[in-house]
């Protein structure tokens, strides 16, 4: 795997295991209309190859795909 940085919506260095911070109401497709508020704290965080997406597990959602531009580094 290359060595892709990848940053969140403010331009901080996220890596493996790290806290984000949600800052938009997110419709999550294929959960049977789940939103995410602005403000949930997803723990634990997994980087991808893609420097724009980011993996997670949320307490409502299992094996979530993020993009990097709708988090920030809690």
């Amino acid at each position: 795997m290359s060595e892709d940085i990848v940053k969140d919506a403010n331009g901080n260095r996220l890596s493996d295991g790290d806290s984000v911070t949600l800052i938009k109401d997110l419709k999550v497709k294929g959960s049977g209309g789940v939103t995410l508020k602005r403000g949930t704290l997803v723990k634990n965080i997994r980087l991808t190859r893609d420097p724009d997406e980011i993996e997670a597990n949320v307490e409502k959602v299992r094996g979530l795909v993020l993009r990097t531009e709708f988090v920030k580094k809690a």
